[in-house]
């Protein structure tokens, strides 16, 4: 990511999120690390205040920023726009109640800015505030946000295949098992939570999905 345009740009392939209450008992720093070393295409720090203060999550992300700097791999964090410029992040990602995508692209004109949207209103809204992708999801039932919406299945994926050119991530209760029919249906990028973060092996468990695309596109 070396020029302007490529850090507005987001990778097809797979994007990891952290979270640390589904990575059995490892840290944050620890599961990023071996994301990484597995290839991982890109990475998104997502924690609450809930669960950490501040100065914890700004701690966490000065770290894993490095590990993702020194790799080469694109570091986006969800929500906090002042860490995501503190620590000189690649990107950040907003959900609907976090601040608007337009808002923020005022602070970070430079950076790659993503908006989750679970419906073609949403969709259409966070194109024309200038998102520079967006997530489409969730496509299947998800229990890693305690605030997330019912699934909206993949007739929302297909929406946004047939009438949208931006990029996207798939995201929300992807399995291996699923993985095949989100891949056949047009998405380039796809999000994996727990069976990544969750695994023992991440690099196994990343090798298996990264096989699943190939052979699925």
């Amino acid at each position: 990511m070396n020029d302007k345009k490529s850090k507005r740009c987001l990778p097809r392939g797979i994007y990891g999120i952290l979270g640390e209450k589904f990575s059995l008992g490892r840290s944050n720093e620890d599961v990023a690390r071996q994301m990484v070393d597995a290839g991982i295409d890109v990475l998104q720090y997502r924690e609450k205040l809930t669960g950490k203060s501040l100065l914890d999550i700004y701690r966490e992300c000065e770290k894993i920023r490095k590990i993702t700097a020194d790799a080469g791999v694109p570091f986006i964090i969800n929500d906090y726009a002042d860490i995501a410029l503190m620590v000189g992040a690649d990107g950040i990602h907003q959900g609907q109640d976090d601040l608007p995508v337009k808002a923020v692209r005022k602070i970070a004109p430079e950076m790659l800015l993503g908006c989750s949207t679970h419906s073609p209103e949403q969709a259409r809204q966070a194109i024309a505030d200038g998102a520079d992708y967006i997530g489409v999801g969730p496509i299947y039932t998800t229990h890693t946000k305690e605030d997330v919406c019912d699934a909206v299945g993949l007739t929302y994926l297909d929406y946004i295949v047939r009438n949208h050119d931006i990029p996207f991530v798939a995201i929300g209760g992807i399995k291996r098992e699923n993985l095949e029919t989100v891949v056949q249906r047009g998405a380039k990028t796809v999000c994996l939570v727990t069976e990544i973060i969750g695994t023992e092996d991440i690099k196994a468990r990343i090798g298996e999905i990264r096989k699943i695309m190939k052979n699925s596109a």
